[in-house]
């Protein structure tokens, strides 16, 4: 079954701060399940022996000083050279056997990612703050970008050269993941997400993630993407509060001036007035803007198309076949509700 991915070039990047317990095991199961791979760990930081386990494990190990899972991402996106990039954590929660599956869906359908959906029965591995954020982020995004990934935050993902040297990646933590949807969204690349097992973290491993602080960090960016990728969404929204603003301000204005023929109020008067100028030029900013966004868009696309495509290979077995033996070969995995989406 490995001899299909002999000739890829694969590159495994695994972010990591503190995984001390952890990433020796996760670079010895990649490095099982994907032989012929490069097993890249790049140490934000870290205060404990993270860099030397990952180096005596096999690893190629590098270096971000400046702390956050966007800044280590944006370094490992850099520096990198390969066909096919592995992303996934080192905290040994995701599944590295799923690693073969989700690179033969991305070279046999020639996508640009592979988001593997996390799918756990293990409530300690995936805890109901992060579930319920993840689901009322991913839904938002769902509703302003599109509905093709049910995990958006997902860490486990697999990408083309394409979509890694076409990436800004201008987030510093944990966001990044909601950067690569919109990403991936935006420019309408080819994508898929397929289920993956979940598991706990080893003993002795701690999360990084704050539900509440992060969530605040990852809503932020999603109203800057929208900002960014939507202006004419963004400030025609504004406009309107805005515009409903001075409107209610004036009512009662308007309403003496009829029956007195007086305006007794002037300086609420101007206020409504300044309002409204505001509603304006907000709703003229999105119109420019998003004259504006269209041609980053096409820069992009065009930074984009500038990377070869993966080579096309001929599968030996289809997707939805290699998703039914990973199931069947994992009783926590189950394929109804979590479909195999392709784009």
């Amino acid at each position: 079954m490995l001899n299909e991915l002999d000739s890829a070039d694969i590159a495994v990047i695994i972010p990591c701060y503190n995984e001390e317990v952890a990433i020796g095991r996760v670079v010895t199961d990649f490095r099982r399940a994907l032989p012929n791979a490069r097993v890249y760990v790049y140490d934000n930081a870290s205060t404990d022996r993270t860099a030397e386990v990952a180096e005596r494990a096999g690893a190629i190990v590098g270096h971000e000083p400046f702390k956050g899972k966007g800044n280590v991402m944006r370094r490992m996106f850099s520096d990198v050279e390969a066909d096919v990039y592995v992303l996934v954590d080192g905290d040994d929660t995701y599944d590295a056997s799923a690693a073969p599956m989700l690179v033969r869906a991305l070279l046999d359908q020639q996508l640009d990612m592979v988001n593997g959906a996390r799918v756990t029965q293990v409530k300690e591995a995936y805890r109901f703050g992060h579930r319920f954020g993840n689901r009322l982020l991913t839904g938002l995004v769902q509703k302003i970008f599109g509905n093709r990934f049910g995990d958006m935050l997902s860490g486990y993902r697999v990408f083309s050269r394409r979509f890694v040297k076409s990436f800004p990646a201008t987030s510093a933590g944990f966001e990044i993941e909601t950067e690569l949807t919109v990403h991936a969204l935006e420019l309408r690349m080819k994508t898929a997400e397929l289920p993956t097992r979940y598991k706990d973290r080893p003993e002795g491993s701690t999360s990084k993630l704050n539900t509440i602080r992060d969530g605040l960090r990852i809503l932020r960016m999603i109203g800057l993407l929208v900002k960014e990728e939507r202006p004419l969404m963004f400030f025609s929204c504004a406009a309107v509060l805005l515009a409903l603003l001075s409107v209610g301000l004036a009512g009662p204005i308007l309403t003496e001036f009829f029956f007195t023929g007086l305006v007794t109020r002037l300086p609420t008067a101007v206020l409504s007035v300044g309002i409204m100028l505001v509603a304006v030029l907000s709703m003229m900013s999105g119109l420019v803007l998003d004259t504006v966004t269209h041609s980053r868009r096409e820069m992009k696309r065009l930074a984009y198309l500038d990377i070869p495509a993966p080579s096309w290979r001929t599968a030996r077995a289809k997707p939805a076949a290699q998703l039914q033996r990973y199931a069947a070969n994992h009783d926590d995995v189950t394929l109804p509700g979590v479909p195999l989406v392709l784009s």
